[in-house]
């Protein structure tokens, strides 16, 4: 009895997430594709062919024969859609390379830092997570509006002599997304920095390695895991993030997920709104792919 209960626990600890990606990612994935193929129409849901099971398999034979790629040709033909996405790439990576400047030094420190008052500084890290996402974006609202707190701040120093314009702005959709997705950066670097040995940077600098060079040689390379995986934690949402261009940034601001919104919302043009979040996915998948070759090669290339 005891060796099934722990063959059975085994083979459950493998069931659960793959269980889990079925139900929660593959099953709502092949329905947002099958809606790409649909057509759009003036009905509940507002989409055709809709499957009924009551038809049998022969019915939803029937129904199959009725989908097309006619939603992911018009991708293809209008420029909106295409300069949404490239604009989301763009703004993604260039938020993800502001976040790995000021988490990098941040998780550094961490990890330097005396080992008693490591949980603390790891506390401080999580410590934004206990509030609300949609209240601390709000929050950045009162503080880049004109009249805001940053404004009253560099009057009342003389730095400026009038209000700057940050809210409804690319720059505030930076700040947004910086500070938001910082701690995701912060935590892969300060658990591959934490785990270095710090006698190879002494063994480094006393074969003649400067402090620069020593960090760039040893410690950036050891933590280049860490980094890789923080900007893939930052940069994948920050593509489709919709909360934060909506509220900090302009009305001129086109990124996929304010399209996506408005398709689903707006225009209840489902059909080419999942086609739109299909495509995204699958310009998600390529960073992901291959990050997970090069851990693989470097894996190997380890034994």
């Amino acid at each position: 009895m005891a060796k099934l209960a722990s063959a059975l626990m085994s083979r459950l600890v493998i069931i659960v997430p793959y269980a889990w990606l079925l139900f929660f990612f593959l099953i709502p994935f092949f329905i947002v594709f099958r809606i790409s193929l649909s057509q759009t129409t003036v009905a509940m849901p507002p989409y055709t062919p809709v499957f009924d099971l009551a038809g049998g398999l022969a019915g939803m034979l029937e129904k199959a024969r009725e989908f097309s790629v006619d939603n992911y040709v018009w991708l293809t033909q209008d420029a909106l859609y295409f300069n949404a996405y490239v604009s989301s790439v763009v703004i993604a990576a260039i938020s993800t390379f502001l976040t790995l400047l000021i988490g990098y030094p941040i998780a550094y420190g961490m990890a330097r830092a005396p080992r008693a008052i490591r949980p603390m500084l790891l506390m401080l890290v999580i410590l934004p997570f206990w509030t609300s996402f949609l209240i601390r974006v709000y929050a950045w609202i009162a503080i880049l509006k004109p009249e805001g707190l940053l404004n009253q701040f560099l009057m009342a120093i003389g730095v400026i002599d009038q209000p700057l314009i940050i809210l409804n702005t690319n720059a505030a959709i930076y700040i947004g997304i910086v500070y938001s997705y910082l701690p995701f950066m912060v935590l892969p670097i300060y658990s591959a920095l934490e785990k270095m040995d710090h006698s190879l940077i002494e063994a480094a600098q006393d074969l003649g390695c400067t402090p620069i060079s020593a960090f760039w040689r040893i410690t950036f390379l050891l933590s280049l895991p860490g980094v890789v995986a923080g900007c893939l934690l930052v940069f994948i949402p920050a593509v489709g993030e919709f909360v934060i261009p909506d509220l900090l940034g302009g009305s001129e601001t086109l990124m996929i997920g304010k399209t996506l919104w408005n398709e689903f919302n707006a225009n209840r043009d489902w059909p080419v709104s999942s086609a739109v979040a299909i495509i995204l996915l699958m310009i998600l998948v390529i960073p992901i792919v291959y990050f997970q070759n090069v851990q693989a090669k470097a894996d190997s290339e380890g034994r």
